[in-house]
């Protein structure tokens, strides 16, 4: 999108758009605009201009709330200015992701302890980083994913342009290193401690890349509708099941129906379990990489299956869409698995983008009574 684009974008919304402190802009390219276009400072505005009113619910004192549903683009509810260099490079209005509206949540349930880990944070100018880890066997593992991941990401995305390909060699070397880690100091225990891993990374606000080892998830919620980023690693995937017996593993089934690899792990893919990985147990994740589109894309949810055991994707979709922002509905969440019978960890990121609140309903209700072959884990 040109500049001359964008100005008649702001030019067309009306002044309702630009009081609302969304259209911002640097002082160069305040200077630009008004060479290319010496009437703009009618139709932007500048922190000089008088403004009608402090909240960005009615910028004009009009009595009609102020959103950017009446520019075509997202809804307002979070107030976000525009990232102008990405959106000039994608040629349409990108907004702004900030991690201070980004919701957190995790509860310990009915665990002795809580060995759930997650991280929330800008490794780059122009890449967020979102993660969850579910730790089994002792918290070894995530604490160790935790602590590294991110590290070994800003080093692998200097060299290397392909943010799945980052991912992938990101799981594999934190792998590699917390064996090392764990021999190195033989007394301590955790040797067969393993995590889950589910790392999102946003960049330039529009490019949503994920990648997944284990049972925790991704979401993103389009146009109000759950659509899956990840794909849960278990022994009832047909092709994960082959690799298992390839090398050497067998699946057995607990008392609850529920298939483990050597009667000891839940999952097919995951960071550690070193006793397991010459049984078909590997690190390498699983990615995907989305285009946001603001206009229909609510937010991302990252969850472990202490919150995916007891809600499906759709129930979560559903009870975040009630909620009035990121930390409320990350809270709500986690709260609601405890109440639905969840006895496990239970840890969820939610991340809000530009069509956030366009979904809300007042229709959508739930029961208490839980059925375990709707809930998360099959669905």
């Amino acid at each position: 999108m040109s500049l001359a684009c964008l100005v008649h974008l702001a030019r067309c919304s009306g002044p309702n758009v630009v009081r609302s402190g969304l259209f911002r802009m640097t002082p160069s390219f305040q200077h630009d605009c008004h060479l290319q276009f010496p009437d703009i400072r009618r139709h932007l505005y500048s922190p000089s201009d008088k403004r009608h009113s402090n909240t960005r619910f009615d910028a004009d004192s009009s009595g009609r709330p102020t959103t950017w549903d009446s520019f075509g683009i997202w809804d307002n509810r979070i107030d976000e200015p525009i990232l102008l260099p990405p959106s000039i490079r994608y040629g349409k209005p990108i907004p702004k992701v900030s991690l201070s509206k980004v919701g957190c949540a995790s509860l310990i349930g009915q665990r002795k302890d809580n060995e759930d880990r997650f991280q929330v944070s800008q490794i780059t100018d122009n890449i967020l980083y979102f993660a969850v880890f579910d730790g089994h066997g002792g918290p070894e593992a995530a604490d160790f994913c935790e602590k590294y991941m991110q590290k070994f990401i800003l080093d692998l995305v200097a060299e290397e342009e392909n943010l799945e390909l980052v991912l992938t060699k990101a799981f594999l070397e934190v792998d590699k290193a917390l064996v090392k880690h764990l021999h190195f100091y033989p007394n301590v225990p955790g040797m067969n401690a393993g995590t889950t891993a589910t790392v999102a990374l946003l960049r330039d606000g529009i490019e949503l890349v994920v990648a997944s080892v284990g049972d925790s998830r991704a979401m993103l919620c389009r146009k109000g509708k759950a659509l899956r980023l990840t794909v849960d690693h278990t022994p009832e995937r047909k092709d994960e099941k082959e690799r298992i017996k390839k090398s050497g593993g067998f699946i057995t089934w607990n008392s609850l129906g529920q298939p483990n690899v050597n009667g000891r792990l839940a999952m097919t893919r995951s960071i550690g379990d070193f006793d397991l990985k010459n049984m078909g147990v590997i690190a390498e994740p699983e990615t995907k990489r989305v285009s946001l589109h603001h206009a229909h894309d609510s937010f991302l949810a990252l969850t472990t299956d202490g919150v995916n055991f007891i809600m499906n994707s759709q129930e979560i979709c559903n009870v975040i869409n009630q909620c009035n922002d990121p930390k409320e509905a990350a809270q709500r969440i986690s709260d609601q698995a405890l109440q639905y019978g969840s006895e496990d960890n239970s840890t969820i990121i939610v991340v809000p983008f530009g069509a956030w609140g366009k979904a809300k309903s007042s229709d959508t209700s739930f029961s208490f009574s839980r059925s375990f072959v709707s809930s998360g884990r099959w669905a």
